[in-house]
């Protein structure tokens, strides 16, 4: 058997890769660490390695059940200002919760990327791994 070890990185498609790199910098806080201008940007998301990649428009068909997302933990004080943060980049709120006794528990906030990509930043309070 193999054992994970955690994620070396994940790949996020977006149709405006110089757009998006500046979403995720600005909106998300990731950082820039690397890019071709072309196909790919690798962004830092506090240790884990993001990776933009350019593909042909629509990214999100308009059908999606809208269950993929990325979720980038945040702290209190973070998420507390989030609305304003993301309403001062022209983003969208779509919704607020505070979702506990599941695996991944914590309040949170959704919202999309210039893609339509559902983003959620979450003060993550506990991540329970007990199979069920």
């Amino acid at each position: 058997m193999i054992a994970c070890r955690g994620i070396a990185h994940f790949s996020i498609p977006v149709s405006d890769l110089a757009k998006s790199t500046k979403f995720y910098a600005d909106v998300i806080g990731c950082k820039l660490i690397n890019t071709d201008g072309k196909r790919h940007s690798f962004m830092d998301a506090g240790g884990t390695c993001i990776l933009l990649c350019a593909e042909a428009p629509p990214i999100n068909p308009a059908n999606r059940k809208d269950l993929v997302h990325h979720a980038f933990m945040v702290s209190d004080e973070e998420l507390a200002q989030a609305r304003k943060h993301l309403e001062g980049h022209g983003v969208e709120v779509l919704e607020e919760e505070d979702r506990q006794g599941g695996t991944v528990n914590g309040p949170r906030v959704y919202f999309r990327d210039p893609d339509g990509t559902r983003i959620e930043f979450i003060k993550l309070t506990s991540y329970d791994t007990t199979p069920r």
